[in-house]
């Protein structure tokens, strides 16, 4: 353990607070000193966030104790699950029994859950802390970030606009529904959407017009770090929104951003108290991978608190190469946004930090494939639990799979899944495969 140079005293930190109940916006920095990783979480954690606490459902999937197991091509239907809604952790992490956990994130929020909320519980109040009036971000046209974005953004009274890929549906559900009741949606050609820099930056210029500003996140991130920056207090907050009517902030696609991995590290925090997963136990946990910000923020998370964890990772809209490449991306800007004085945690970082994996059922991204709707059917009916057969059903097979083989290693790790909403995702792909939704049950399950 590295020994406390400069940390903040209690005197110190009282003054910091005052200083933003009174009208000021705090400094939601780390400092360029050396700590402890406790104490180095602690402080990284020492801010306003969006959600008003780090609290997730944890349940215990139970599999069927018959002969019957998971098998690569063995339809889920063929196994059967229980879901126990309110574990005894003591009890199920000692038991060598035949179940996985998740963690219900799917539950946060009806609109705004799953890793979209985690990733701006830290990015939305930097936004409010700067007087932004209008944000701008895109997506694909049922995208759940965009949505997410909309409807925190109009929670808070600030003006959110999606530029969304392709063009408008004949009919809006889902995601694509959410996002224009709450937000201003502009579809866009895919031939400008590539450029998705250039796209944004365009659109955010002409909402500025020539009285307002344009930002990138990255802006605000750098701004709030910035020790010589200061905080503002409320006159001059008046006085910036007066001369500027409108400051615009641009959030990247899926809010792949660093400040994204403060928020599954606030998660990895709370999991990892004693009464619930725990903090000396060796867990494998699983998620579904979209852009990867979530993969890598709870290996980070894990990585800066000391737990034995290993991530898991299901690869869905990239190639392993890409995923390393924004895993290596993530983890230099997080060391160099939030000077990370725990070097020693990254020695392998070379080696990876995430266990990047192919879906069970490999195909090209967004591709549903004969069947997958009946397991997200057959996984809903006996549990409770809605799944979806883009992203969460591969976390879901792939934590069965990772657990069968667990179960085989004496003193295996116990498995977790992080359920990433997404559900709602569920409306749109009922309009692009309609044959496969005509074909679930609609009588009663066998």
């Amino acid at each position: 353990m590295k020994v406390v140079e400069s940390f903040p005293s209690k005197r110190a930190i009282s003054a910091i607070k005052r200083s933003f109940h009174s009208g000021q916006v705090s400094k939601q920095c780390v400092s360029n000193v050396k700590l402890s990783k406790d104490e180095f979480v602690s402080k990284l954690l020492d801010r306003r966030w969006t959600l008003p606490s780090p609290d997730a459902r944890i349940h215990q999937i139970m599999l069927s104790t018959s002969k019957v197991q998971p098998q690569p091509g063995r339809p889920l239907s063929d196994i059967s699950f229980w879901n126990n809604t309110n574990p005894c952790f003591s009890d199920a992490m000692a038991e060598k029994d035949d179940s996985f956990f998740i963690v219900r994130d799917d539950l946060l929020h009806p609109l705004i859950n799953g890793n979209k909320a985690r990733k701006l519980d830290a990015l939305i109040p930097l936004v409010e802390d700067h007087s932004v009036t209008d944000v701008v971000t895109c997506g694909g046209c049922q995208s759940a970030h965009t949505a997410a974005v909309a409807v925190s953004c109009s929670e808070r009274g600030l003006k959110p606009h999606l530029l969304l890929r392709g063009e408008q549906p004949e009919v809006l559900t889902g995601y694509n529904l959410m996002s224009t009741i709450y937000g201003n949606v502009t579809y866009v050609p895919r031939s400008l959407y590539a450029n998705r820099e250039k796209m944004l930056k365009s659109h955010a210029d002409t909402l500025a017009g020539s009285s307002g500003t344009v930002l990138w996140f990255d802006d605000i991130l750098e701004a709030s770090l910035n020790q010589n920056d200061g905080a503002l207090n409320l006159s001059q907050e008046i006085a910036q929104r007066s001369d500027h009517p409108r400051k615009i902030v641009i959030v990247n696609e899926g809010a792949g951003d660093v400040v994204a991995l403060l928020g599954l590290t606030r998660l990895v925090q709370y999991l990892s108290q004693n009464h619930l997963l725990g903090n000396g136990r060796v867990l494998k946990l699983v998620v579904d991978s979209g852009t990867g910000t979530t993969a890598v923020g709870l290996a980070l998370g894990a990585i800066c608190l000391g737990l034995p964890w290993e991530v898991t990772a299901v690869m869905l809209a990239d190639t392993y190469d890409g995923y390393r490449h924004q895993e290596k991306r993530l983890i230099s800007n997080f060391k160099r946004h939030f000077h990370t004085h725990i070097d020693h945690c990254f020695n392998d970082i070379d080696k990876g930090i995430v266990h990047w994996v192919e879906r069970c059922h490999p195909r090209k991204f967004g591709n549903v494939l004969e069947g997958e709707l009946e397991a997200c059917q057959h996984i809903a009916q006996q549990t409770g639990i809605l799944v979806d057969p883009v992203y969460t059903l591969s976390a879901w097979e792939k934590a069965m799979a990772l657990h069968k083989k667990e179960a085989e290693v004496e003193g295996g790790a116990k498995v977790v899944m992080l359920h990433t909403g997404g559900t709602l995702g569920m409306f749109g792909l009922a309009q692009r495969y309609k044959s496969y939704f005509s074909k679930l049950k609609v009588g009663p399950s066998s």
